[in-house]
Order: C-alpha cells, then sequence, then structure tokens
C-alpha cells in the first residue's frame, strides 16, 4: 500500500522537477557590455540589456548575443592597382562598433564578411585615383575616406567604424628594389653636399685664421716700431738734456768770454727794468744783444722826469 502510494505520487514530483528545471533555465542574465536579442514566435521582440531577464519558454527565443565593446577586424592584403598600373598588395585593420544589436542582427546577412568585402572595394576605388608615389605617402588621406564611406556604409547595419589603419602597403619587388636605389643615391647625394658644406667652411674657417694672424702680426710690428722710435727718441732727449746739463754745470764752474757777455746782457736787462727809458750797450755786447733786440733798445713805461738839473743815467 505504501509503495502504491509513492509511486503515484512520483510523476507529480517529476513535473514538478521538471518545472523548476524549466524555469531556472530561462532566467538568464546580461553582463556589462552585452545585449541579447530576443524573438517571440519567430519575430523581433526587444533587446535586452544589463540586467536579470527571464524568457518565456517555448515562446521566446534569444536570436543573438551581441559584443558592445569595440572590435578590431584583421583582413589580409587585397591586391589593388594605382592610377599608374603598379598592383600592389595592402592589408587594412579596422576599428568598429556595434551601436544597434537589432540592425546588427537584422541588417546584413555575415556582418563581419560584408564589411570586408566593403573594405577591399572601396580601398580600391581610393587607391585606383592615386599614383603608386602619392599612395605610398598618403596613408592618412586614404585612412580618412576610407574611416568617412565605410562608416556611412555601415550605418544601416548598426556598427560604427571608428578607426581604419593601412597596416601594410607592399609594392611590387622590382619596384622594391627601384626605391632601394633612389633611397640609396639620395643619401649618397646628401652625403656628398655635406662633405662640400663641411669643406667649404672648413677653408672658410683657416682663410678667416690666416686674415687675423696677419692682421695680429702686422698690428704688433707696428706696434713694436713705434715703441722702439719712442724709445730711442727717448734716449736721445735724454742724451741731449744730459749733455746740456753737463756744459751748464762747466760753464758755471769755469765761465768763459761768452758766459761772462751773457750774464752781463741781463744784468743790463734787469737794470733797465723799470728804471730807465734807454740802454747804451757796449760794443763789445752788440753782437748779443742783436739776437735779443733788433734796435738795441728797450721801451719801457715813461717814468716821472728826473729833477732839474741831474743829468740822465747813463
Amino acid at each position: 500500500m505504501g509503495a502504491v502510494s509513492v509511486l503515484s505520487w512520483l510523476p507529480l514530483v517529476i513535473l514538478v522537477v521538471l518545472i523548476l528545471v524549466l524555469l531556472v533555465s530561462n532566467i538568464h542574465v546580461v553582463q556589462q557590455s552585452r545585449a541579447y536579442v530576443v524573438e517571440r514566435l519567430g519575430a523581433f521582440h526587444t533587446v535586452w540589456n544589463v540586467g536579470l531577464h527571464f524568457k518565456i519558454p517555448f515562446l521566446e527565443r534569444i536570436a543573438k548575443k551581441v559584443s558592445l565593446k569595440e572590435q578590431v577586424a584583421d583582413f589580409a592584403p587585397q591586391p589593388v592597382i594605382t592610377k599608374d598600373n603598379v598592383t600592389m598588395q595592402i592589408d587594412t585593420v579596422i576599428y568598429f562598433q556595434i551601436t544597434d544589436p537589432k540592425l546588427y542582427t537584422y541588417g546584413v546577412e555575415h556582418p563581419m564578411n560584408a564589411i570586408e568585402n566593403l573594405t577591399a572595394t572601396t580601398l580600391r576605388n581610393i587607391i585606383g585615383d592615386m599614383e603608386l608615389d602619392q599612395s605610398l605617402t598618403s596613408r592618412d588621406t586614404i585612412n580618412s575616406r576610407m574611416r568617412s564611406i565605410l562608416d556611412e556604409a555601415t550605418d544601416p547595419w548598426g556598427i560604427k567604424v571608428n578607426r581604419v589603419e593601412l597596416k601594410n602597403i607592399i609594392p611590387p619587388k622590382e619596384i622594391q628594389n627601384a626605391m632601394e636605389k633612389q633611397m640609396k643615391a639620395e643619401r649618397e647625394r646628401r652625403e656628398s653636399i655635406l662633405q662640400a658644406e663641411g669643406q667649404k667652411q672648413s677653408q672658410i674657417l683657416v682663410a678667416e685664421g690666416e686674415k687675423q694672424s696677419v692682421i695680429l702680426r702686422a698690428d704688433a710690428a707696428k706696434q713694436a716700431a713705434i715703441m722702439k722710435a719712442e724709445g730711442e727718441a727717448e734716449a736721445i732727449r735724454q742724451v741731449q738734456q744730459a749733455t746740456a746739463d753737463a756744459i751748464k754745470l762747466l760753464n758755471e764752474a769755469n765761465p768763459n768770454d761768452q758766459v761772462v757777455k751773457i750774464k752781463a746782457l741781463e744784468a743790463f736787462a734787469k737794470a733797465a727794468d723799470g728804471k730807465a727809458t734807454k740802454i747804451i750797450i757796449p760794443s763789445e755786447l752788440q753782437g748779443l744783444a742783436g739776437l735779443a733786440a733788433a734796435a738795441g733798445t728797450l721801451l719801457e713805461k715813461e717814468k716821472p722826469e728826473s729833477p732839474a738839473g741831474e743829468p740822465a743815467a747813463k
């Protein structure tokens, strides 16, 4: 009897367990930077964002789990032809982010393949309008144009293209060899120019040094000649002064007739100073006096006349 009662409860227990398992399996927690696209009866119903969500069993299903983080797509090198008919390989890197999970789910089939093909065709169109040299030196321009075109084209797919970078530009082997030779020739030309400029500056500096050296030597010779002449002149003056001093001393010790006459002339001049209007010089002094006065008389200021009857001094 007890066994029968247990068996009668067993289906109910199993049913309850199944219901609990079913309910638990339909509870979903959406993580940060993720979104779930939910369909009900095959049609789009809603988008689950971060948090706890419950899915109705058998009626709803999660159509797609979408990451909202920025993603990187590195595509294989694509052959492109430049305006001057040079074929080269270019591989691109795209940084994109899903902004609308609904459009990303229902906008295009295989979104990554669609982005890769769109990138390849856009790159061919842009490079086709450029020559080889221009394409090698215009990476920023190419990146900007591609990002603008791809961002506009992928907007209906719920994708935003943030950046596009040309990872590698690989020209043909013969073009690479020619470019290497050109770069080598350019480096050699710059080296020759630098060497020539260095030699020119060196010669200029040497010439300037020689010029300054000649000027300094000439100035030194000039100063030496001036100092030598001044020294010789000073020596002559000192000799003449010493000779004059010696003659003076000798004349004072042993006066001769000429010295006596000069002294007498000086005495007559002192005697006439303020005391007489005329001086009669002896004949023996007239030769010396002629050197001092052409007329032989000295004019002085007029003095009061002597008293009457006194003869004038002779």
